[in-house]
């Protein structure tokens, strides 16, 4: 059951950062069906579990993207505590359900580097929490003018699925020695004097990124190609493993290369497993033998197998190209559950817009290849329909031998923006999309170049 900390007539009160449960009056829980609501203060100690309900620690803090009002705050993950005292950071995109008693993750695996706060980071109990800040609410016209001290934030899921600081609780007087403090609740965006770099001066570094929450990848790698080999480096030092791995994505393959080979072995591997299989084989492809061979055996193994296989394809066919992680369903699939599937925002829309039905396994190498089907047509199907009948078997599937223009003739032909590749025995063995096809087809350093390169 998921859980709402949220303004309701009496109730249990306003649990505060250091453990005590100060009655503020309209504060309790209720159980919610939809979007999630929290005070970071209730997290602090909280088990957190992996989807086989396995401990894997207890919630120490909270990290977030400080931005100016108006633009949203976005948590960027828990910072969990292991045995030993060993603290580690869990974005919050893992996080399946908050509980009243525990956080629930949606995968096990998690990176067991030591968390340590980077550029435009701050944790809500150890850097929010006891800040200075002043307010502009117009229904709280007495606090106007006032340094007032931050007591606990509000943390709401949204329905992209990202966590943001919706409201902030504020001491309105200093708390006293046993009496409980009055306390006043505020939209976020009425607060201000807090930055990326904390309450005080801003930090250029910090605000600079800051300023990439709300950009596209493609954006900020264009961003970051235009600073030093330094600044690249410096920045990069300070982005999570998944932020920067959606990033060098966007980056030429000598950018992405250099940007490794300046991190540890240890953060390197992090960050290919952090990476879609096929730009990390690619990345791999750029190094010498030996390091990549090493970075190999550093990831884990689930996440190096695929990177493994595609690495086996010649550089100019389609198995090099392709994705071994597309939509794939089996035939009593229903067409609810294949829409479900393809509405996963961390889905490439290219890929989305096909859903490829296969014997089981559905995991590939897959099972006998069935036929694919549309976005579009699963529009208009019935939910309750199963995918099995409604089966497109006249799209011709690729091969994982065959070349670039194959691919490029497969794509001109059916007005298709993702394909299926299959071996010689109709398994699929992954999906290629229209965009990676362009990639490739593209000069080298078309990435270096902008999207309307200057004339000679």
């Amino acid at each position: 059951m998921r859980c709402l900390l949220q303004q309701a007539g009496g109730g249990r009160g306003w649990q505060s950062p250091w453990g005590r449960d100060f009655s503020t009056g309209p504060l309790r829980w209720v159980a919610m069906s939809e979007n999630t609501k929290v005070y970071a203060g209730r997290l602090s100690g909280m088990v957190v579990r992996g989807p086989d309900m396995d401990v894997i620690g207890r919630v120490r803090d909270v990290a977030v993207a400080v931005r100016p009002s108006p633009n949203p705050t976005r948590a960027l993950g828990l910072v969990v505590e292991m045995v030993g005292s060993k603290k580690i950071f869990v974005p919050m995109l893992r996080i399946a359900a908050i509980d009243p008693q525990e956080i629930v993750l949606v995968t096990g695996s998690v990176s067991m580097r030591a968390y340590s706060s980077r550029a435009g980071e701050l944790t809500v109990l150890g850097d929010i929490v006891g800040s200075r800040v002043h307010v502009d609410d117009p229904e709280f016209d007495h606090l106007k003018g006032r340094a007032l001290e931050i007591a606990d934030v509000e943390l709401e899921r949204t329905r992209s699925r990202d966590w943001v600081i919706s409201r902030v609780a504020l001491f309105e007087d200093k708390p006293k020695f046993g009496r409980r403090p009055k306390l006043a609740i505020l939209g976020w965006h009425h607060v201000h004097g807090l930055g990326a770099g904390g309450a005080g001066a801003p930090d250029a570094t910090a605000e600079l990124i800051a300023s990439f929450e709300d950009m596209r990848p493609a954006d900020i790698a264009a961003k970051l190609t235009s600073l030093t080999a330094r600044q690249r480096e410096q920045i990069a030092n300070e982005l999570d493993d998944e932020r920067l791995a959606d990033i060098m994505q966007e980056l030429s393959e000598e950018r992405q290369a250099e940007l490794l080979e300046a991190f540890d072995i240890e953060r390197a591997a992090d960050v290919l497993e952090e990476m879609d299989p096929d730009d990390a084989a690619d990345l791999l492809g750029e190094l010498p033998d030996d390091k990549a061979d090493v970075l190999l055996e550093l990831m884990d193994p689930v996440e190096s197998a695929p990177v493994r296989r595609l690495m086996t394809f010649n550089d100019n066919t389609v198995g090099a190209l392709m994705t071994p992680e597309p939509l794939v369903v089996t035939p009593q699939t229903t067409v609810a559950e294949a829409l479900a599937i393809a509405r996963d925002p961390d889905v490439p829309t290219s890929l989305s817009s096909m859903v490829f039905v296969v014997r089981p396994p559905t995991a590939t190498p897959t099972g006998r290849y069935l036929g694919c089907v549309h976005l579009q047509r699963l529009l208009r199907e019935p939910p309750s329909q199963l995918v099995g009948g409604v089966l497109d078997q006249d799209v011709p599937a690729l091969l994982a031998d065959d070349d670039q223009e194959t691919a490029a003739r497969f794509f001109a032909t059916y007005n298709l923006v993702c394909g299926p590749v299959l071996d010689e025995d109709k398994h699929l063995l992954g999906a290629v999309a229209v965009d990676d096809l362009l990639d490739h087809l593209l000069p080298d350093d078309w990435r270096d170049q902008g999207l309307r390169p200057e004339s000679p």
